[in-house]
């Protein structure tokens, strides 16, 4: 499975349903178990995050490549939907 790197902050509720749809995504599917997934919390860790171009968080990347970045007007079901297609592609790998 593909390492995968997700940006994010402790007070945003987007990445707050993300985590949450990650983890029901894990517990419908335990393939999803060996998702290799960094958390990177942004505010702690502004020198990594400045060297990835996203605006909003949760953003995710495989290697260098955007395959999300949430939208304001993004729904939980949108985003388990998008961390899904994620989880996904990281298994291609």
């Amino acid at each position: 499975m593909k390492k995968f790197t997700v940006f994010y902050l402790e007070s945003c509720p987007y990445c707050v349903k993300a985590q949450k749809a990650l983890k029901e995504l894990k517990a419908e599917n335990p393939a999803y178990e060996k998702a290799d997934i960094q958390w990177i919390e942004e505010s702690r860790n502004q020198k990594i995050a400045d060297n990835y171009d996203y605006y909003y968080v949760p953003c995710v990347f495989c290697g260098n490549e955007k395959i999300y970045e949430c939208s304001p007007a993004d729904d939980y079901g949108t985003i388990k939907l998008k961390f899904e297609a994620a989880l996904k592609t990281a298994a291609e790998g």
